[in-house]
């Protein structure tokens, strides 16, 4: 049984994801200690809301500077989602300019659109797109151009950044999912996404 460390930081759709993870017969551990995530083999960094708010209780916490050193130095893999994948980033200017993990080179956006008919913020099932569909290891045997769950005010622009990512269209282009070395991420919420982000999931177990 694998055993996977939710970071608890008072923001996120823990239940939602521990139980995802508990239906694919994982061990879970939610934590909010330091300690418990330098000692994790496999981190999940979900969340909901304000990125500037999420950053300061990270900081507070001092979990920012665990999470560092687990992934950037144990080279121990870690899955960003929703708000998680944004946090990797390097900034946001969400509540003011605040700077993020730093771990994705690449800042999070807000969206702005002149069509009014273009909802703020995006919400619902959208198709997303992997560049490099053949060598993605969070998408294998995974159709491209599969759908998942999105609820995301802000988004990651898809140019320039390092990496495999998966691509979704809403009034522009944006990265729905990340992958290099033992960085994952989705912007859509897999938990959330029934057979396609349970299967994601599950890949990601075993990469």
């Amino acid at each position: 049984m694998q055993t996977v460390t939710i970071i608890d930081y008072g923001m996120g759709n823990l239940w939602s994801v521990k139980n995802a993870f508990e239906y694919l017969d994982c061990n879970v551990i939610l934590t909010n200690s330091p300690k418990d995530i330098e000692k994790a083999d496999t981190l999940i960094l979900p969340g909901v809301g304000s990125y500037g708010l999420a950053m300061q209780k990270l900081s507070n916490l001092q979990l920012d500077e665990a999470i560092l050193e687990t992934v950037n130095l144990k080279k121990k893999k870690i899955l960003g989602i929703c708000l998680g994948i944004q946090l990797l980033t390097k900034s946001s200017v969400e509540d003011g300019f605040t700077e993020g993990l730093k771990i994705i080179d690449q800042s999070t956006k807000k969206f702005k659109f002149d069509d009014k008919k273009i909802r703020i913020p995006h919400i619902g099932f959208n198709s997303v797109s992997v560049q490099n569909y053949k060598t993605s290891l969070l998408y294998k045997n995974l159709p491209d151009m599969c759908d998942f769950y999105f609820v995301h005010s802000y988004y990651i622009p898809t140019n320039p950044i390092i990496g495999n990512i998966g691509v979704c269209f809403y009034g522009c282009d944006f990265v729905a999912s990340y992958e290099k070395d033992n960085i994952f991420a989705t912007q859509f919420h897999p938990e959330k996404s029934q057979k396609n982000g349970l299967k994601l999931l599950k890949n990601f177990l075993i990469i």
